[in-house]
């Protein structure tokens, strides 16, 4: 049997975190309430599909009784999808590698901001998505919590839903295209016609692109992060690679060729058999310019054709890296994002 904690231990060791806080000046540091106008939330008013609203996962099913005015997301891209419908989260999984601990997303923030509501909480996370910080969660009250691109595994989502509706994946774990993550939020917000309307304009933008870049059509390429002896490849189950497909270029067939995940969104390749990654270009994600440069200077990285003819994009930094990692509805027309990635794919090919 599986071994669960219990949703009482869960909801005393909060309320036991309220009081330690109580006695506190700030009203920051006061376990949120119900959101007032201006504050972090859901306006009601906006949804337009009738409750209750049922949405199936790979782990089980959500019912949403009414539209959600507290909602927490975990993961990556719900909370983007979530503001692009206008619901601004009270509580999101902190981006640690991104941007470091107490810090939104820059794109996130931005949004917030503009809209005048004030930030959610953080919710601690070590990087991994790996271990879900249940007390943290009790404490935003969340009424919905939506994870439909996040590593969730069934015993979590379990857990979770002793809290409040959980909408996880519907396949496996880090493979939700996202497209899937806008239109499986806005079916849980009640606001499929608003998700409609936010997908046709990324629809417009990534045809725009396509017709601005005739040179992508046919071009192959494979997604590629440098270890130790190996090298990660993503596979069309990745949303960041998957994406620039609809730009017109083609993941190349060596991808499948190679790939040993069984149905993952990467594999490692040994440096032995680089030379068999072929494609017009190769992206090269990392950390910094620094550690691309240093990969790509590897003896054993020049066995890949298109790192040795120099057809290479580079995507540097945690932050570029995140915006395209893959995009989301909040960042397909951020500048330094997809935008930034495309100039990049073009100069590549234009060489």
């Amino acid at each position: 049997m599986r071994s669960r904690r219990p949703l009482s231990a869960l909801v005393a060791l909060a309320a036991a975190a309220a009081l330690a806080l109580s006695g506190c000046s700030s009203s920051d540091d006061a376990s949120p309430s119900p959101s007032p106008t201006g504050a972090a939330g859901g306006d009601t008013s906006g949804a337009t599909d009738a409750f209750p609203v049922t949405v199936t996962s790979a782990l089980g099913d959500a019912t949403i009784d009414q539209a959600p005015e507290r909602v927490a997301t975990w993961g990556w891209g719900s909370t983007e999808a979530a503001i692009a419908l206008g619901v601004y989260p009270v509580a999101v999984g902190e981006q640690r590698w991104t941007v470091g601990a107490g810090n939104l997303l820059p794109w996130v923030e931005d949004a917030f901001d503009k809209a005048g509501v004030e930030h959610p909480a953080l919710l601690t996370d070590d990087g991994s998505g790996s271990s879900v910080p249940y007390e943290e969660i009790i404490a935003a009250h969340p009424d919905l919590i939506l994870a439909p691109y996040s590593g969730l595994t069934q015993e979590q989502f379990d857990t979770l839903s002793d809290i409040a509706p959980v909408v996880a994946f519907p396949e496996g774990p880090w493979t939700t295209s996202w497209d899937d993550v806008i239109r499986i939020t806005a079916k849980a917000l009640g606001r499929t016609a608003a998700g409609d309307e936010v997908l046709d304009g990324i629809d417009s933008f990534l045809s725009q692109q396509a017709a601005d870049h005739p040179d992508f059509a046919g071009k192959t390429f494979a997604g590629i992060w440098d270890g130790d002896g190996s090298v990660s490849i993503y596979t069309p189950a990745d949303a960041r690679v998957a994406i620039l497909e609809e730009l017109g270029l083609k993941i190349a067939p060596s991808v499948s060729q190679l790939d040993t995940s069984d149905g993952g969104f990467y594999f490692d390749l040994s440096y032995e058999k680089l030379d068999q990654l072929t494609a017009d270009f190769v992206i090269v994600y990392g950390s910094s310019q620094e550690e691309v440069d240093a990969s790509l200077a590897k003896p054993a990285l020049q066995a890949i054709p298109a790192v040795a003819a120099g057809h290479v994009v580079k995507v540097v930094d945690p932050v570029t890296v995140s915006s395209v990692s893959p995009p989301t509805a909040l960042t397909f027309e951020w500048s330094g994002g997809l935008p930034a990635l495309i100039d990049s794919i073009a100069t590549t090919l234009g060489n």
